[in-house]
């Protein structure tokens, strides 16, 4: 298959694309950074499986993203599921304390960007096989998606709760088409999202945090498996590739009174 993944150079977007690639599939991976962009096709080329192509691209730029579409076929040919997972968050601070920049250029990313990159997708993929239509989307969801709320979290809180209404319209806008839309979500997963815009190790937050983060949070390599294996499995529009469901967490929980966890444990003492 071959595979569009936006925000796909570090994190768990590129642990999708390396097990993606090591499955055999093929994957366009997508940054703002060109230099991030190539770094990201170099490793994911040495893996030897499936190919790898890169474009450096911003969506919440309409014209970047069909540059995005438009690479992504001419590398492979056609575009059988697409991953917006580019996503971005703020720093932790009310939103009269937010510089005018920062609220921007989150909101063009997580939904301006999510707009964008859906409205590209769902034309192109409406219009392969001549005309028939053919593929799947993914939209990511994260923190705000259910509907919960946290104080220094409004604009990515917001930006994400919007992921799940247009999500659930897109589904219902492309009923009757061979399209499947759906929600994807990691969890709580050690990315740089987590551990330097959110929760620095040695900032009080963090310590304060770390307990419940190791009860809940997984690494990239546990959750990518996952996500992966769903998004090439799922067949019905609406579906929903989520690793950590509330009875999971509840299960993690009860786990915790008996088996400890330390995920930002130095490298020789990681348990």
């Amino acid at each position: 298959m071959n595979i569009v993944i936006t925000g796909s150079t570090k994190g768990i977007g590129l642990g999708m694309a390396r097990e993606f690639v090591q499955r055999g599939h093929n994957v366009l991976v997508s940054s703002r950074r060109e230099e991030a962009v190539q770094a990201a096709v170099a490793e994911l080329s040495a893996i030897r499986a499936g190919a790898a192509a890169g474009c450096a691209a911003d969506v919440a730029n309409p014209a970047d993203v069909r540059r995005l579409w438009a690479q992504a076929v001419s590398a492979f040919g056609s575009v059988d599921i697409w991953i917006n997972n580019a996503g971005m968050t703020n720093r932790r601070a009310s939103l009269q304390a937010l510089p005018d920049e920062q609220i921007a250029t989150v909101v063009g990313t997580n939904l301006l960007g999510l707009l964008n990159c859906c409205k590209v997708a769902i034309a192109g993929m409406l219009a392969q096989d001549n005309g028939k239509g053919r593929g799947k989307i993914f939209n990511m969801e994260g923190f705000g998606s259910d509907g919960l709320s946290q104080p220094g979290m409004s604009v990515y809180g917001a930006t994400k709760y919007a992921v799940r209404y247009l999500t659930k319209s897109l589904v219902k806008e492309n009923q009757g088409t061979p399209l499947v839309i759906g929600y994807m979500s990691p969890g709580i997963v050690v990315t740089d999202l987590l551990t330097r815009d959110l929760y620095a190790p040695g900032s009080a937050e963090f310590d304060q945090r770390r307990r419940f983060l190791n009860i809940l949070a997984d690494r990239v390599e546990t959750v990518a498996p996952f996500l992966v294996q769903g998004a090439l499995a799922a067949e019905k529009s609406g579906a929903a590739v989520r690793w950590m469901t509330p009875p999971q967490a509840v299960g993690r929980l009860v786990k915790s009174l008996f088996v400890k966890r330390d995920l930002f444990a130095s490298p020789g003492t990681q348990s």
